[in-house]
């Protein structure tokens, strides 16, 4: 579903029937986190979601203020493998076992 920030993401939720005005991020929800329309803005999540399809990969996602933007709260995602029972150190790749990554293309000379 699209978020307010107009990306498609696969945790947020808007119920718009019937006059109904109810919007809500499920990835959020999970964690007992507080959501707000402005943290779609700045959210990695649809990103990851578009770069990374892997069944076996779980995000978490927390609230966190950086400290270079002060006065703005941004999502923060760990994401965890099922398959391999490990942390993921970067969501937008996977953690390379579930999928082989791209040959390395040869130059022949």
């Amino acid at each position: 579903m699209k978020t307010p920030a107009g990306s498609e993401c696969p945790y947020f939720y808007g119920d718009y029937f019937r006059g109904r005005n109810q919007e809500e991020c499920r990835l959020l929800k999970a964690s007992s986190q507080r959501w707000t329309r402005e943290l779609c803005k700045s959210c990695p999540v649809p990103g990851i979601a578009r770069a990374n399809s892997c069944e076996f990969q779980r995000l978490s996602a927390t609230i966190a203020r950086p400290m270079e933007a002060l006065f703005q709260r941004r999502v923060r995602v760990s994401a965890y493998c099922e398959k391999t029972k490990r942390n993921v150190s970067e969501p937008h790749i996977g953690c390379g076992e579930c999928h082989a990554l791209p040959f390395k293309f040869e130059i022949k000379s």
